[in-house]
């Protein structure tokens, strides 16, 4: 599950690349860099959200079978928080150009 938070990452360094140009206004420049910073400290929120669920998780399993379900929902839950960075990204961006 923490392998697909850094497709996450990976998915909105491609959008930042996608709108690289050669001479790009300093607005644009720190709207990618508020977006790479906020999907990367999402992730590592995440990453910490599953790792100590997944924890918790696998000893509780251990003697409780029937909380399987329950963590892999847990842990659901906690990769949620990367997804929906990149949507308030596009949404940021897009208020920033209609004011410019």
């Amino acid at each position: 599950m923490a392998g697909i938070i850094g497709i996450y990452g990976l998915v909105v360094s491609v959008l930042i690349a996608n709108d690289l140009k050669q001479n790009l206004p300093l607005y644009t420049g720190f709207v990618q860099l508020g977006a790479g910073l906020a999907v990367g400290l999402a992730g590592l929120a995440a990453g910490f959200a599953i790792g100590i669920v997944g924890d918790a998780g696998v000893r509780g399993t251990a003697q409780q079978p029937r909380l399987f379900v329950g963590m892999i929902l847990i842990l659901i839950f906690a990769e949620v928080l990367v997804l929906k960075l990149p949507a308030k990204w596009e949404q940021s961006e897009n208020i920033i150009d209609e004011h410019l």
